[in-house]
């Protein structure tokens, strides 16, 4: 891994990391998905979009939207997250802890159930797949080694599991995930957690956005790497890694939050 230094990463280091200016629905489902319990008062959020530019007209508007579309419910002034935006932040709190269970060289297969879906069942269920890190060999034919937890069941999908008979199971493993690239990404992420850790320490609020958004990017990462069983992955596999800076900067960070939101309240 190429050395970095240690100041906070440019605007234009950004976007090389593919996060592009955030919309106000965007800051408050990041800020409400990686807080615990899901839920804030409407004061902080507004608060916390201001600091990306973002007007409080617009976030109150996005509010009201969200809340519409089901995405939030609102109590006493305060906003929660709902529906399957719960599912998803257990798949990224799930990304954030590397699944240790042994591999016995098993795999899953999931499959769906009818051609005949509308194109919000069929995004339903790609996203359920993805969610679960399992990867696409063909529409609606889906996979993954059976070291982590499968996709959840329904009438919709058809699962199993058992032995694969491949002639070339690395082959399958390059088929189905993009590896050099994933690596790629995650050696940028993980250069942009190192430079950006200074930010946090100096407790500035100007950085905070910053420093905000890398961390969005490398919850997205981790979320749908596929964490394969040491006998599939790359000899170097930085996303190891990658979690473990995480863990750290993230833990800081949740401390900057938690003084920026008490503040705010």
């Amino acid at each position: 891994m190429r050395p970095v230094t240690n100041s906070p990463i440019r605007p234009d280091d950004i976007a090389a990391l593919g996060i592009e200016p955030l919309s106000a629905r965007s800051v408050i489902l990041s800020a409400l998905l990686g807080t615990h319990p899901p839920t804030l008062p409407a004061r902080s959020l507004v608060a916390f979009t201001e600091l990306f530019g973002i007007r409080p007209g617009t976030a109150r508007t996005s509010l009201s939207r969200m809340v519409t579309n089901g995405e939030l419910v609102s109590t006493d002034g305060r906003y929660a997250l709902a529906g399957r935006l719960l599912e998803r932040q257990r798949e990224q709190d799930g990304g954030q802890t590397l699944d240790t269970t042994d591999w016995n060289g098993d795999w899953i297969v999931a499959v769906a159930a009818s051609d005949r879906r509308s194109m919000a069942e069929r995004r339903a269920f790609r996203e359920s797949m993805i969610g679960s890190r399992l990867a696409e060999l063909r529409p609606d034919i889906w996979m993954r080694p059976a070291n982590t937890p499968g996709p959840p069941r329904s009438a919709e999908v058809l699962i199993t599991s058992g032995p694969l008979e491949c002639d070339d199971v690395h082959d399958l493993v390059a088929r189905l995930w993009p590896l050099d690239e994933l690596e790629a990404t995650a050696q940028r992420l993980h250069d942009a957690l190192t430079r950006q850790r200074s930010a946090i320490d100096s407790g500035g609020l100007e950085l905070m956005a910053q420093t905000f958004m890398v961390a969005a990017a490398a919850v997205r990462f981790l979320r749908i790497e596929p964490q394969l069983p040491a006998a599939l992955a790359p000899p170097t596999w930085t996303a190891h890694a990658l979690r473990s800076l995480y863990d750290d900067y993230n833990q800081s960070f949740q401390g900057q939050l938690r003084s920026f939101f008490a503040a705010t309240r």
